[in-house]
């Protein structure tokens, strides 16, 4: 029986709608990387080299569980600055990178910044190296940082501490790089402005331009640069810079189809544990 003021036909017709629309969310197009491969993209590393390895031993761990692919580790780019070990990360990333996946890492904002006091023809007027970071890598290279001010010191200065090797490596490290429906870049995109026309000041430096647009990019975009504490899950976009030099956990996101995962190590009363977690 019908309840007073209700129509069954259009109560029935409401329901279809409403089945009609999630039906439609539920086939709605998931990015995927292409078949038989495999990334795992690490956020923001400055210096934590304590952190990198344990993280880059549980992906090596999660790839030896899971079936045969084409694997790959990209790291978004910010190895140096703030924390303790930029410079011993930097000689990880040239020549003590495991064998288990291909490696791609990323130019950041901070690798920019370095390079440009490291450029004898750079106009250092604008350059905030020290203030954000550059000081702790300087120490990490053997700068007696108790004798420099808050001028960044002459190129040529630098350069006596800094390996030649060093400096060629940063100056190589491309911007972004595309696994299928997914762009993996260090810290987005201008929005409207085409993938293959973006400028890489913006792929290294934007922010809020970038974070608050809801729309499309022509790719799902995977970044780092913006810290959140937990990874910043958005409809068009994913965040993965938890703060590693201050919060003690690098985060590390894994693609492979449609299926996303998330992988951690995090400094738990001392000690470096890891953690993996499925995002469904």
């Amino acid at each position: 029986m019908n309840q007073p003021g209700t129509d069954q036909g259009g109560d029935r017709g409401w329901r279809q709608r409403m089945n009609t629309l999630t039906a439609r969310r539920a086939d709605a197009h998931r990015p995927q990387v292409p078949a038989g491969q495999r990334v795992y993209a690490v956020g923001d590393v400055h210096g934590r080299l304590d952190l990198l390895l344990p993280l880059l031993a549980h992906i090596r761990d999660d790839i030896a569980a899971r079936a045969e692919a084409d694997n790959h580790v990209v790291l978004l780019g910010d190895l140096v600055d703030r924390g303790p070990y930029s410079a011993e990360t930097v000689e990880y990333a040239i020549s003590g990178l495991p064998a288990f996946a291909t490696f791609h890492i990323l130019m950041g904002n901070h690798e920019e910044a370095m390079l440009r006091a490291l450029d004898p023809m750079d106009d250092q007027s604008q350059n905030l190296w020290l203030k954000f970071g550059g000081y702790e890598t300087l120490a990490s290279y053997g700068v007696p940082v108790a004798t420099l001010g808050e001028e960044l010191p002459p190129a040529e200065t630098l350069r006596r501490y800094i390996p030649e090797r060093h400096r060629q490596f940063l100056d190589g490290l491309p911007d972004a790089i595309r696994f299928g429906d997914y762009v993996l870049v260090h810290a987005g995109v201008r929005p409207g402005v085409p993938l293959e026309e973006q400028d890489p000041k913006d792929m290294r430096w934007i922010r809020q331009e970038f974070l608050d647009h809801k729309g499309d990019h022509g790719a799902f975009i995977v970044h780092g640069h913006s810290i959140s504490t937990e990874p910043d899950i958005q409809a068009n976009r994913m965040g993965i810079d938890t703060g590693a030099y201050r919060s003690g956990t690098l985060t590390a996101l894994g693609l492979e189809g449609d299926r996303r995962w998330l992988l951690r190590a995090s400094v738990v009363d001392g000690e470096v544990q890891t953690k993996l977690s499925s995002l469904g």
